[in-house]
């Protein structure tokens, strides 16, 4: 089986899940071609879809929705003339029910263009923005996502389909939430850099929407293109990018998702109680899933 995968990532956790679904395919003997936006976008005319038997779209999800720069390329997919199958795997900060809706606007775009979507996932991994996980929150959601992404595969590559139950009033609730699109727009003209700035230019390479120039004379300009990814804010060596209305939200440097110390002490962690439930629940799940992979004959 020949698979396309196209993904779109931020700071890098989709991107970990997205190379995780590639590896986990080629195991069980697909090929597999994974693309990233925006690169991806400029490829399109080249690609012959007609080799390809499945389709894979990954994001990080953006306000309950998938990343404006996705659904951009959604549109651009040619209309096949025999109907394509797809999945779905996104990442998010937490695992509430709402989330489940955020691929709505997405099937309805790829359905346009005759590409059914039979299996969505999705893969809890810490933060980029409002706070910071702990690091030993973050090795434990990658820790489960690298024993889960196997089983999803193995079921997608089955041909057993995988839905996600949607919430009463959550598709009204997403498209209402798609605003963000045109607030992150709105918003990414409000960003500066504060005096910490070295002018590195570690920003306006990273851009996926080349949002962020330098001027002859140094000065920063932020356009209007800006998707609130938070790349250049997360990454930024010396912290010194401001993300408008929402700079109190900023986060900040890479996780570490390596396993902590058996004698490490616990970290001290705010949000302790933040959607505790739904991570319990999820995590919950997650172990089931596992145990159930485990030992099946």
């Amino acid at each position: 089986m020949k698979i396309l995968i196209f993904y779109f990532s931020g700071t890098g956790n989709t991107e970990k899940v997205a190379k995780a679904y590639a590896d986990a395919l080629a195991a069980n003997g697909a090929c597999v071609i994974s693309e990233s936006l925006p690169e991806a976008e400029n490829k399109l005319a080249d690609i012959d879809f007609d080799s390809y038997d499945l389709l894979g779209f990954g994001y990080p999800i953006h306000a309950f929705n998938a990343p404006a720069n996705l659904l951009t390329l959604a549109e651009k997919l040619p209309k096949f003339a025999q109907s394509k199958r797809a999945f779905i795997f996104k990442t998010s900060g937490e695992p509430v029910r709402m989330s489940d809706v955020s691929s709505l606007k997405l099937i309805k775009t790829l359905r346009k263009h005759n590409v059914q979507v039979t299996n969505e996932y999705q893969y809890v991994m810490p933060y980029n923005i409002i706070f910071r996980h702990s690091d030993r929150m973050a090795y434990r959601m990658w820790n489960v996502a690298q024993k889960v992404i196997p089983i999803d595969c193995a079921q997608i590559l089955e041909g057993t389909p995988h839905s996600v139950k949607r919430m009463f009033m959550g598709g009204l609730l997403a498209w209402f939430l798609r605003i963000e699109h045109w607030g992150a727009r709105f918003n990414g003209k409000r960003y500066k850099v504060n005096k910490d700035c070295i002018r590195c230019g570690y920003c306006v390479r990273v851009c996926p929407t080349k949002n962020i120039t330098i001027d002859e004379k140094g000065k920063f300009r932020f356009g209007n293109r800006c998707l609130m990814c938070m790349r250049c804010a997360f990454g930024c060596p010396k912290a010194a990018i401001e993300i408008g209305l929402f700079k109190s939200w900023k986060v900040n440097g890479a996780y570490s998702f390596d396993k902590p110390a058996a004698d490490d002490l616990p970290q001290a962690d705010k949000h302790a109680n933040y959607c505790k439930k739904a991570y319990n629940r999820y995590f919950a799940a997650a172990e089931d899933k596992i145990r159930s992979a485990e030992n099946k004959p």
